[in-house]
């Protein structure tokens, strides 16, 4: 995390912002604090990024997001759309965003690759379940947090979608690569189909490293994605789950399946693996790095506190105008760039004796925290982790 700038505001809709978090082509996100000290991801929007149109379907986007909820989505806080500089404020999740992840720890096994496609389409059908579309799923706007993984960014979508009719940039750029065909026409009235293509190509991806597309530049990617004639490439992916994934990249939006659909062959896939559903997640979770909470810059721990073991990865959040090299080469996509916030390596992990280590994982995060907080963690992890999936 890194220190507020002399031209950043300290306190907005009654957060006071202890520092920056991430920042992209629509805005700044902070780490806001509230009075009494819950944390939440502050997205503050750029004016000039909405007109009063775009500002009053902001207003009803952000009325359906108060009743989006459930698990494995970052859950809305508040928001102010016809503020001065609009902004959202979402639940904070400490985790790497699986494109980080992916990068640096290598695609996921099979188990853990159908369990992270489950676990994100229960979450996605809450999202439709109240009249929304995520529009922009991919890599980055999956964060994978100690309990399971968390969809963000589909509240921005509508705004991201109307920069791109403004701009020859903004949401095509860096989020193409997940693209399905009907969107890459430049259509804008979208079925949930759309969110199933972008999650069956978040699955190849997490499974393979690679997307279902390539190409020198965003448009040439977006022209092999509108041709019919051209297959995806499934290179790679094991054939357990090539079936479904298949069917997920389906041209014809009619013929993708159904999110309930998609979860029990997911489902299936971990049961040929010897395994329940709630395993198969454990499994996932366990592969997740345990994240502390971001310190705020200039904080003095207490001299009787016990330091933390090691510098963890801070969580960035990013706005999908921002990563223009996400389709310059096949080969960026397999080399972290220096210049995305979102690619900062975490520092090395002290290493453990050998043997199942059931309860060290959070031991240094609860350890933190005050005896009720602790309690109340506990708690939500647990709940968590023995859900269904």
């Amino acid at each position: 995390m890194e220190p507020l700038q002399d031209d950043d505001p300290v306190e907005i809709g009654g957060y006071t912002l202890r520092g920056r978090i991430g920042a992209g082509g629509m805005g700044q996100v902070y780490l806001g604090e509230s009075a009494a000290g819950s944390q939440v991801a502050v997205k503050v929007i750029k004016s000039s990024v909405l007109d009063e149109d775009t500002r009053a379907r902001f207003v009803l986007e952000v009325d359906s997001l108060k009743t989006v909820y459930g698990p494995f989505v970052a859950a809305f806080v508040a928001a102010d759309a016809y503020a001065e500089q609009p902004w959202l404020a979402v639940e904070y999740v400490a985790g790497p965003d699986l494109r980080t992840f992916i990068t640096e720890q290598g695609p996921l096994p099979l188990a853990e690759t159908a369990s992270l496609g489950a676990l994100l389409a229960e979450g996605l059908r809450t999202v439709h379940e109240a009249g929304l579309l995520h529009r922009d799923l991919k890599p980055q706007n999956i964060l994978l947090a100690e309990y399971g993984p968390k969809l963000i960014d589909f509240g921005l979508a509508v705004l991201a979608e109307r920069r791109s009719m403004l701009t020859a940039t903004g949401f095509v750029v860096g989020s193409v690569l997940c693209m399905p065909p009907e969107q890459a026409r430049g259509e804008h009235d979208l079925k949930q189909a759309a969110d199933v293509y972008a999650l069956g190509a978040a699955l190849l991806y997490a499974a393979t490293g690679h997307y279902p597309y390539t190409g020198p530049t965003w448009q040439a990617v977006a022209l092999r994605i509108e041709d019919p004639k051209t297959a995806p490439d499934l290179s790679g992916l094991p054939p357990e789950l090539l079936p479904v994934v298949q069917d997920m990249l389906a041209y014809d939006s009619a013929e993708r399946p159904e999110l309930d659909e998609v979860t029990q062959r997911l489902v299936n896939v971990i049961h040929g693996c010897g395994m329940t559903a709630a395993q198969a997640k454990r499994r996932l979770t366990d592969r997740t790095p345990a994240m502390p909470q971001p310190e705020q810059p200039g904080q003095q721990e207490p001299q009787d506190a016990s330091p933390p073991p090691g510098e963890g990865y801070t969580p960035t959040f990013v706005d999908p105008a921002a990563h223009e090299e996400d389709t310059e080469r096949p080969s960026d996509r397999r080399q972290p760039d220096p210049e995305e916030p979102y690619d900062q390596k975490p520092e090395p992990e002290p290493a453990t004796p050998p043997g199942p280590q059931p309860s060290s994982r959070s031991a240094n995060a609860l350890s933190r925290l005050s005896a009720p907080e602790q309690i109340a963690e506990r708690m939500r992890a647990a709940y968590a982790r023995d859900a269904r999936f």
